[in-house]
């Protein structure tokens, strides 16, 4: 039988504890943002295919990822292993990186937009690049506390 809690004392939530403990809160967050940051670039022309393939692929990854974490957690599927503690940590280490190189290819195709675009296709663009690096952000910010959390179990 799996210990109800990791050595450290600090193990994932289980239930709708998961929305009343930091940073597994931020799961909220991610799946918003990380939903606008897809339906932006789903909705929005692409001026460079390659490059906003990649930030489909993110969004669309983390959303699915996140999604099912949470579901997890929820269902309390982890039984406070802390296994699950480390996948945590690497999912939302993986997922910063990700959002990061998808923020800045992102903000890259927007700038090259210049010509050949209406303001209205230019200005989704840009919402898709600051909801991308928000989602960054939360997913940087759900990452160190993942880590942290860690490092005591």
């Amino acid at each position: 039988m799996a210990p109800a809690a990791a050595p450290g004392g600090s193990s994932l939530p289980s239930g709708f504890a998961v929305f009343t403990t930091f940073p597994d809160l931020l799961f909220i967050l991610e799946f918003v943002f990380g939903g606008l940051v897809w339906i932006l670039v789903a909705s929005a022309l692409v001026p460079m295919p390659l490059i906003q393939g990649w930030v489909m692929f993110v969004s669309v990854f983390c959303f699915v990822a996140t999604t099912v974490l949470l579901i997890l957690y929820i269902i309390g599927a982890h039984g406070g292993e802390a296994s699950w503690v480390t996948l945590d940590a690497a999912y939302h280490c993986t997922a910063a990186l990700f959002y990061l190189s998808a923020s800045v290819l992102e903000a890259l195709a927007t700038i090259q937009m210049h010509n050949g675009f209406t303001y209205k296709q230019y200005h989704e663009n840009i919402s898709a690049v600051v909801f991308s690096y928000v989602a960054t952000l939360l997913y940087v910010v759900h990452a160190v506390f993942s880590l942290i959390r860690w490092k005591s179990s």
